[in-house]
């Protein structure tokens, strides 16, 4: 996403930590023409593939997905740093993985180190309309209480988008990332629907990687949220009218009372930081109810 502060660090750490033969493939979503040709500079092993177009996380990862040549593919956030062999460890792992092993995934630490996830439990709409209501905090850590597998590999429900490693040929046969998702909950979605297709999913707690997603923080929110929020109701509606309008009448009403909280803010503080918040909550609840996509929402707010 045109961020030299994040792309470099981790094209560095890959290279510097993995032996196993591979080939890496960067999205070049919205470069600048110098920082594209600076980059394929300075990585003359990596492969670069410029998209100009507004594309969300599924799209722009299909376009790369769809030229991998591995056995593996392996999925990462520019936003991370290795701590370790991640991907030879991960790829070890699968020689131990029972043959309808799916992906597996490592543990991810917060900039400052502390956890930020490590598996993810099942995730069933209900919880999702509790976290709205901040009435539902989900787990970072789905192996506590768990026996492992082997080692310190653990059975889990979910993935996180942010680095998984998965094999190519069970990719392939669940269609890729769902484009019908834009920035959430595409990762969800592709567990449930490996696991829903025999597959299984796995962590490994002894591989770790730090993801600098909060300080990462993008200014888009007024674009990136509401389309979030109509992604999630279509997925966990799961084609249903009927119980997509019983989640959006949950759901509705958390996102208006956040809305006139930000509305008090911008009044008494005024500031760019509580004008985002203001319209980005404002911008969620004039799209619940839409028959917009996800993309036309983006597309929209993004424009604008």
């Amino acid at each position: 996403m045109n961020r030299m502060d994040n792309l470099y660090p981790c094209l560095q750490s890959v290279e510097g930590n993995t032996e196993v033969e591979h080939e890496t493939l960067v999205i070049a979503y919205r470069f600048d023409k110098s920082n594209l040709e600076k980059a394929g500079k300075d990585f003359p092993q990596v492969t670069f593939i410029p998209n100009d177009d507004i594309s969300g996380f599924a799209e722009n990862n299909n376009i790369a997905l769809r030229q991998a040549c591995g056995e593996f593919c392996f999925i990462l956030n520019d936003d991370t740093v290795f701590d370790g062999p991640v991907i030879d460890r991960l790829i070890r792992d699968f020689d131990k993985l029972p043959s309808e092993a799916a992906i597996v995934s490592p543990r991810l630490l917060n900039a400052d180190g502390t956890l930020q996830l490590c598996g993810r439990p099942p995730y069933p709409a209900i919880n999702y309309v509790r976290q709205q209501w901040h009435l539902y905090k989900e787990p970072i850590d789905d192996t506590v209480g768990k026996a492992p597998l082997f080692n310190e590999v653990f059975e889990t429900s979910n993935i996180t988008g942010a680095c998984f490693l998965i094999r190519t040929e069970i990719f392939r046969k669940l269609g890729w990332f769902d484009e019908t998702y834009y920035f959430t909950p595409e990762d969800i979605a592709l567990s449930t629907i490996a696991r829903e297709s025999g597959y299984r999913v796995f962590v490994d707690r002894a591989v770790c990687i730090t993801h600098k997603w909060k300080t990462t923080a993008s200014r888009i929110s007024p674009a990136i949220r509401p389309t979030a929020v109509r992604g999630s109701l279509i997925f966990f509606s799961r084609g249903s009218g009927l119980r997509y309008a019983l989640l959006a009448c949950g759901v509705w009403p958390a996102e208006m009372a956040k809305r006139i909280k930000a509305s008090a803010r911008m009044l008494f503080h005024p500031s760019e930081e509580n004008r985002i918040k203001l319209l980005t909550f404002r911008n969620i609840t004039r799209n619940i109810f839409t028959r917009r996509s996800p993309k036309q929402i983006f597309k929209k707010y993004f424009n604008g």
